[in-house]
């Protein structure tokens, strides 16, 4: 059985559409066994809540030193038996000993296809802007492995999306979101369970 661990910073819509994937049988042989919420009250560690899922809240601002805070994630992971990390709208870096000790077993989703649009300071509707802002007529997602790189590791799945000439940063990550993000992520999470990554 895959145990997954969910990194989340925020309302968790990522989660949900891998607790639905979950719920309908997608991953076959993994399961949701955490879910590692960045600072208290954020609405994903209510959606662990409601599926029954352990949660946890390990906070960058918590520890002195970005080691300390390394060791902490570390800590929870190896406690829950986590086989693979997704970070999904996780907002803290993690360090090199958890990149060192799940090597090849982290993946992210990111709001554009990658090399477009990403590295440091693309997130959220930063992302979103730079594309309406550079005038492209495509954006989408990427679900990547996690490296030492911002956005730099080895891409697994990237979904197109349209974008429309009335777009704002929030319609268009609303449907970068729903066409795209919420369809690869749980698909590449798959993958992993079944050993195809």
């Amino acid at each position: 059985m895959t145990r997954i661990a969910v990194l989340c910073s925020g309302g968790g819509t990522n989660l949900q559409a891998l607790i639905d994937a979950w719920h309908e049988g997608m991953f076959e042989n993994g399961e949701i066994a955490l879910v590692v919420g960045s600072r208290p009250g954020i609405f994903a560690l209510e959606r662990a809540s409601d599926n029954s899922i352990p949660a946890v809240i390990v906070n960058r601002k918590d520890y002195h030193t970005a080691d300390e805070y390394d060791e902490a994630m570390l800590i929870q992971l190896d406690r829950h038996h986590v086989d693979l990390v997704v970070t999904a709208g996780f907002l803290s870096l993690l360090g090199p000993r958890v990149l060192t000790a799940y090597e090849e077993r982290i993946i992210n989703i990111h709001p554009s296809l990658i090399p477009s649009f990403c590295g440091k300071g693309f997130y959220g509707l930063h992302v979103h802007k730079a594309a309406l802002d550079y005038g492209v007529k495509v954006t989408g997602a990427t679900v990547h492995m996690v490296n030492h790189i911002y956005d730099g590791g080895r891409i697994l799945l990237q979904k197109a999306v349209e974008v429309m000439p009335d777009d704002t940063p929030e319609s268009l990550q609303k449907r970068v979101m729903e066409e795209a993000e919420w369809e690869i992520l749980p698909k590449a999470a798959a993958m992993f369970c079944r050993g195809e990554i």
